[in-house]
């Protein structure tokens, strides 16, 4: 016997740009830049680190059962950065819950909230991460894939979902700056979405992990909870009544290896997931929760990171947008970049020519035409680039880019 829903998982998008690669390998000289994975490569801060590295502290820490709940001081450094970075109350003991890392969490929350029952639907934007489809299928709901086209400006059409999926909905997955599209969803579409929430019994799960890389100061990243604060105290509805949001501190810290972040929102919600996570044996080590209140509690480390990434994007995009319809993200670090070829053959033939590699848009999304959202694959003619490397290889790996557009256009576009 074993877990038929296994099944119905998709091969993750690495695995398929491996198969994808197998017989593209590059044989010349240029040393091979990788621009697939979203994985912060600039220097952690210096205190986190030596706080990890402290002997005398992680020798107490080692000998501590930490609580699943986490302890009373890093609680606190996350609810005192939710006011000042978005100007809401948090209770610590009751609406937030230290967790490892949002990628474990967004999946963990759907096996602790969903019912499982037939027919039940989880809305997500496609394309997507796809932790939120697995997580989906595996609680036993069908993923309804949302698309954010283009011509909408890689905003979720919510408009396309009928009053009855509406009514099949559990719960709803945004991502906000967006993997991979770097769209920011405005605070009118959350209400909107809170409104729908409350009008059709289903939790909105707000993945915000990027939402400290925006390239805008007039354009800063709000949360669900901002809005839902609001909300709720004009509803008469207990604070942040079917809303959840999840921070790291991998994109905003540097830290994708200390696995750390939180969720905050609905006390209720928040309970019912602590007692599914009590179970789930995830607690966080108590070395790890120091560091991140550490991590939490300072703000120029995270100012410093932002002006590399806009220091970044400014440089490649110089490079860039004379050969692409370039567009620049409002958040996150990836350029969702609109191909001139499709976007397999494009990923492809830059391997082998240039030695660059690039995520495919397909592999990010799905094929909708069947579930009476917008048709097709919205991933479909877009690569997804991820400038988390040093400027010096992001500058090389954008002229290598540069150099294939002016070959294909050299080509016709063969």
């Amino acid at each position: 016997m074993s877990n038929h829903r296994l099944t119905q998982l998709q091969p993750y998008p690495f695995e398929r740009l491996r198969d994808l690669h197998k017989d593209w390998q590059h044989h010349g000289d240029l040393a091979h830049i990788s621009l697939s994975l979203g994985e912060p490569k600039h220097p952690p801060p210096r205190f986190v680190v030596e706080a990890l590295a402290n002997v005398d502290a992680l020798t107490q820490q080692l000998g501590i059962y930490p609580a699943t709940k986490g302890n009373d001081d890093l609680r606190l450094a996350i609810s005192e950065w939710l006011e000042r970075r978005f100007a809401i109350r948090v209770d610590p003991d009751q609406q937030i819950l230290p967790v490892y890392g949002t990628r474990e969490a967004l999946f963990a929350v759907a096996q602790a909230l969903l019912s499982g029952k037939p027919g039940s639907l989880v809305g997500m934007p496609n394309p997507f991460y796809q932790i939120y489809e697995g997580a989906a299928l595996l609680a036993g709901a069908s993923p309804l894939y949302i698309a954010n086209l283009e011509e909408n400006d890689y905003q979720a059409d919510f408009a396309a979902v009928t009053d009855a999926q509406w009514q099949a909905i559990e719960m709803v997955y945004i991502c906000s700056p967006g993997n991979p599209t770097g769209q920011i969803m405005s605070e009118t579409d959350m209400e909107e979405l809170i409104a729908l929430a409350h009008r059709h019994d289903f939790t909105v799960v707000s993945d915000e992990c990027y939402s400290e890389l925006y390239y805008d100061d007039k354009n800063i990243p709000s949360s669900l909870l901002a809005v839902a604060q609001r909300v709720s105290q004009r509803m008469g509805k207990r604070p942040f009544e079917r809303c959840l949001s999840f921070h790291s501190l991998s994109k905003r810290s540097n830290l994708p290896g200390l696995r750390s972040g939180f969720v905050a929102g609905d006390p209720e919600l928040v309970r019912q997931y602590l007692s599914y996570r009590t179970y789930h044996g995830c607690a966080m080590s108590a070395h790890h929760q120091h560091a991140s209140a550490l991590a939490w509690r300072d703000e120029t480390h995270v100012i410093e990171n932002r002006l590399l990434y806009r220091d970044k994007f400014a440089a490649v995009g110089d490079i860039l947008a004379p050969h692409y319809d370039l567009r620049q993200p409002q958040g996150g670090f990836y350029h969702w970049l609109r191909t001139p070829i499709d976007d397999l053959s494009f990923s492809q033939r830059l391997l082998q020519e240039q030695h660059v590699t690039v995520m495919p848009g397909t592999f990010l999304g799905r094929d909708t035409a069947t579930n009476e959202l917008a048709g097709g694959n919205p991933g479909q003619g877009h690569v997804r680039v991820a400038w988390v490397a040093a400027k010096e290889d992001c500058l090389v790996a954008a002229q290598r880019l540069a150099d294939f557009a002016i070959n294909l256009s050299a080509d016709g576009g063969r």
